[in-house]
């Protein structure tokens, strides 16, 4: 098995040197796929230097801003890897990541997707908090047929690029990242992979996503991200297994609990304006009102077990 680091990247070099090492120095020998979306900050030629000197670097340029999506999409495309994994220029990655999963994917060869635990650090590489701990042990499998519900609920979420690895031909047939989101592009394409194949986690923290002014998601709109969470939701509610349909609630409901949810981040940034438009329709349903308190309290209990009956710890 081979993996590929796929790293996207736009005007950022400084972070990008931190990426691009990071992925070189795993523990593990693997490609490292660079597509550069237009820069123009010098990224072209440190990437040039660097593909000079080093055989298990690929570098391809966009000579025109396509979008971060797209040039995902493009190093996805070039990989040689049969697992690819995903890598922001603002992340990083611990030594051992790939090898950690390496192991756990071996064990478990019907997987097509797999994540870990990351630590959120500061512009400086200070730790600011972790992603809890999901289920029990230190790696486990969930089969397919579970994994909607999982996600629906919250409670096997994949994370952002940088925890997630995938298989490249599963990345392909399931269309790649869409284009057209502005947000959520990396949660669209999971819930579409997450149908040709089981998921793994690994209670390890392997991954390091850095949390700063600069960071894409803090560009968006908080009323636009919980249209696109809805949206999101939306597509996977259809995907849950009928043997689960008669144990998640409502979609409407699920609507309510996000706008609460939002409401609360708006609340934590000071949009006290977009805090009380977004409560608006959800203030007076009791069952959003119970979710949000169910999903905070599973926040809060990180080592609880997942109600998933064949989840299957990794030895």
């Amino acid at each position: 098995m081979k993996f590929s680091v796929a790293i996207a990247t736009y005007n950022r070099l400084d972070l990008l040197r931190r990426a691009v090492e990071s992925a070189m120095n795993q523990t593990i020998p693997c490609e490292v796929i660079v597509v550069d979306d237009g820069s123009s900050d010098g990224t072209q030629e440190y990437m040039q230097e660097l593909c000079a000197t080093s055989g298990e670097v690929v570098y391809h340029r966009h000579e025109s801003n396509q979008g971060h999506a797209a040039a995902v999409n493009t190093g996805v495309q070039k990989a040689s890897g049969d697992w690819i994994k995903f890598l922001d220029d603002d992340d990083y990655l611990a030594p051992n990541c790939l090898e950690e999963m390496t192991q756990a994917i071996a064990l478990r060869p019907e997987a097509v997707i797999c994540s870990c635990m990351a630590a959120q650090v500061d512009e400086h590489e200070v730790e600011i908090s972790r992603t809890p701990i999901t289920g029990s042990g230190k790696a486990f499998y969930i089969p397919q047929a579970d994994i909607h519900y999982g996600m629906l609920l919250e409670l096997v979420p994949f994370g952002t690029p940088v925890q997630v690895a995938c298989r490249r031909d599963a990345f392909l047939q399931s269309g790649g990242w869409d284009v057209k989101l502005t947000s959520c592009d990396d949660i669209d394409s999971w819930i579409r992979i997450a149908e040709f194949g089981d998921a793994i986690f690994l209670n390890q923290c392997l991954a390091y996503r850095t949390i700063w002014g600069g960071g894409y998601d803090q560009k968006i709109d908080i009323t636009k991200r919980l249209h696109t969470n809805i949206f999101m939701k939306e597509k996977i509610y259809h995907r849950v297994n009928q043997q689960y349909r008669d144990q998640i609630p409502a979609l409407e409901d699920i609507k309510k609990y996000l706008h609460l949810h939002w409401t609360i981040a708006a609340m934590k940034q000071k949009h006290i304006q977009s805090a009380l438009k977004l409560m608006v329709p959800a203030v007076f349903s009791r069952k959003a009102w119970q979710l949000l308190l169910s999903a905070t309290v599973l926040r809060r209990s990180p080592g609880k077990s997942l109600p998933i009956s064949k989840i299957q710890l990794i030895e």
